[in-house]
C-alpha cells in the first residue's frame, strides 16, 4: 500500500512543492513545528533511513543542505535544525525546521494544521531563497 508521501509526490494528495528531480521531492509539512517545515522525501519508498542506499541517502542530505541554506536565508531563524524520526509515516523524510529555541524541535508542539495563505507564502519565500542560491 502507497504511504502519504507516496500520494503527495504523485499529485493524488496536494503538496506545496519548493523542489523536486528524478530521486526526491521536498515539500513543506502540513503540520509545521515551525513557519517553513520542509520535508525532503525520497520517491522511492524505502521505510528506514538507513536502508536507503548510500548515494540516495547522500543526495537527499545534499538537497536538505541547499533547503536547509535557503531556508535561513529566507526565514529570520537562528538554526536550521534537522530531525529524522521515521515514527509517523514508515517513508524515509528528513525535517528541515527554521528555528529560534531548542524548544521548537518538538512533534508535541506541531500544529494540527495550517492555513493555505501560510504554506504558500512560506513556499513563496523558499523558492525565491532557493533561486537566489543559483
Amino acid at each position: 500500500m502507497a504511504t502519504i508521501f507516496t500520494h503527495i509526490i504523485n499529485g493524488d494528495i496536494p503538496g506545496t512543492f519548493v523542489h523536486r528531480d528524478e530521486r526526491c521531492v521536498a515539500f513543506l509539512s502540513i503540520n509545521p513545528l515551525a513557519f517553513g517545515h520542509t520535508l525532503v522525501v525520497p520517491i522511492d519508498e524505502v521505510d528506514h533511513w538507513v536502508d536507503l542506499p548510500a548515494d540516495l541517502a547522500a543526495h537527499l542530505f545534499e538537497v536538505a543542505y541547499r533547503i536547509g541554506s535557503a531556508q535561513k536565508a529566507a526565514f529570520a531563524c537562528e538554526r536550521v535544525g534537522v530531525i529524522i524520526a521515521g515514527y509517523e509515516v514508515p517513508h524515509a523524510h528528513i525535517h528541515l525546521i527554521p528555528t529560534v529555541t531548542m524548544g521548537q524541535l518538538n512533534f508535541a508542539n506541531a500544529a494540527a494544521s495550517v492555513d493555505r495563505e501560510e504554506l504558500d507564502a512560506a513556499a513563496t519565500a523558499l523558492r525565491r531563497a532557493l533561486a537566489a542560491l543559483d
